[in-house]
């Protein structure tokens, strides 16, 4: 089935003949029913990659079984609001385009490294949620100006950023899949019992990509992950005693732990981690426009990165993470052909309404670690593999390309290989520099900008805008 029929039979024969034939697909409003069907499969899409960031960075930070219930329904409330900010706008924020927003994992890695770094997970949490407040109010002022400066962002700097976000967070996912952090240094660590959970469920989600089932392989790591959390439970190795203790409804109310706090080197790491997302989010609009038939200029863009500063300020208010677009769902509505933005309204409704029950998101925090490190091993790898493939946009046959990636990639191991690089540095700075994915950033920034940006002889990619065409208006 062609991509033109399906876009005729969401625009005709899937939500019927319009009465006013001038509204733009993405405009249009479809029936209830179907704006609950469609809305609903864009969350189980969603799903998986909303709630593992919460997972990962409990794990990392050592958070308590009901603080990660708490986080759990804290993002899914939180990323309703944020999609429907995106998606449904008003005033000048919102690109209005059938995007759904989502935790991004740039920020996993840099959150647990902030956590680390403080006394406890409850203060190590505050100083999060203020970073991230932070960084979501300079991007939202920031939104206007950002598209002229992507030029220090090209691929040989995304490339190498994303290719070193997922090198770096594969140790965590094995961890996970050893047995978690909470056994380690134990006889039970790297158990054969945990291998085979996390290799089981990694088997699973492999045969469902091989399947070749477009919706199938959307949910693949959802569907894993229920997998082998079943397959546990019914071996009595898994239970949810967390289940009964949680609430039945619960209201997600801002600031829960305390004021936040503010510490410089989180804040940089944070701002950091969205312009990274900043990228993302500019190739996302750009693609979702093309797939729906209508042209993202440079005010979109502002909008759509307006969009994400408020929804990072609110997570960061209301206990959750920075947001960003998330590409699964720009490829489902490809897939579907389904255009309408109000369908990715009724989807953020469905993730508000699935917020509001704390026993939903206590099974999900009964997902045992090594079925997570399963999981995560084929997400963080993916994302080694998507720098990679920015990596192919530049021209590494240019020398200081190839400098660029390979000190960076270098420098980025540095923390990891070598912890006490760190400990000598102001708290600040150390909280900056003790995370791989920090420095191989900032060594890439600025071996860019002294090799490439700060010369009249370039490379032909190094002035290109990373992932998406340059932006016209």
């Amino acid at each position: 089935m062609s991509f033109t029929y399906l876009e005729g039979k969401a625009g005709m024969s899937e939500a019927g003949p319009r009465t006013r034939p001038d509204v733009h697909p993405v405009d249009e409003v479809l029936p209830v029913p179907k704006l609950a069907l469609y809305g609903f499969q864009h969350v189980l899409a969603f799903y998986a990659g909303a709630v593992i960031v919460p997972l990962l960075v409990a794990s990392g930070i050592g958070l308590s079984p009901e603080q990660l219930v708490y986080l759990i329904n804290a993002d899914l409330f939180t990323c309703g609001i944020a999609t429907i900010i995106q998606a449904l706008g008003f005033w000048r924020i919102g690109v209005r385009l059938p995007i759904v927003q989502g935790v991004t994992f740039t920020a996993v890695a840099p959150m647990i490294a902030i956590g680390q770094g403080a006394a406890t997970p409850t203060a190590a949490l505050l100083a999060i949620y203020g970073a991230t407040m932070t960084a979501g109010l300079l991007t939202f002022l920031a939104a206007p100006f950002l598209g002229r400066i992507l030029r220090i962002f090209p691929p040989v700097v995304t490339g190498t950023v994303l290719m070193m976000m997922g090198l770096l967070l594969l140790p965590t996912a094995l961890t996970d899949a050893a047995g978690g952090a909470a056994v380690k240094g134990t006889p039970e660590f790297g158990d054969p019992k945990h291998l085979a959970y996390a290799g089981g469920t990694l088997l699973f989600i492999l045969a469902l990509y091989r399947l070749r089932r477009p919706f199938l392989s959307s949910i693949a790591v959802l569907l894993g992950l229920v997998g082998g959390t079943l397959v546990s439970w019914l071996l009595g190795d898994t239970t949810f005693d967390q289940v009964g203790k949680a609430d039945w409804l619960g209201v997600t109310t801002p600031f829960h732990y305390g004021a936040p706090t503010f510490h410089l080197g989180a804040i940089v790491a944070m701002v950091l981690v969205m312009m990274v997302t900043v990228v993302e989010t500019i190739g996302d609009a750009k693609a979702t426009g093309e797939i729906v038939g209508r042209e993202v200029g440079r005010d979109g863009i502002t909008r759509a990165l307006r969009a994400d500063g408020v929804s990072t300020f609110l997570g960061g208010a209301l206990n959750s993470f920075p947001y960003t677009c998330f590409a699964q769902n720009v490829g489902l509505v490809r897939l579907t052909g389904v255009r309408s933005r109000f369908v990715v309204v009724a989807a953020g409704a469905i993730m508000i309404l699935l917020g509001l029950f704390p026993k939903a998101a206590a099974y999900v925090a009964g997902i045992p670690s090594d079925v997570l490190g399963g999981a995560a091993v084929a997400m963080f790898g993916m994302v080694a593999v998507v720098g990679i493939q920015t990596l192919a946009k530049a021209d590494l046959r240019d020398e200081r390309n190839a400098l660029i990636v390979a000190i960076s990639a270098g420098a980025g191991f540095l923390p990891t290989v070598v912890p006490q690089f760190a400990q000598n540095l102001p708290k600040d700075l150390a909280a900056v520099l003790g995370g791989g994915i920090t420095v191989a950033a900032l060594t890439a920034i600025v071996l860019n900008l002294v090799f490439n940006v700060l010369t009249r002889d370039r490379p032909a990619d190094a002035g290109e805008t990373p992932a998406t065409e340059p932006i016209t208006t």
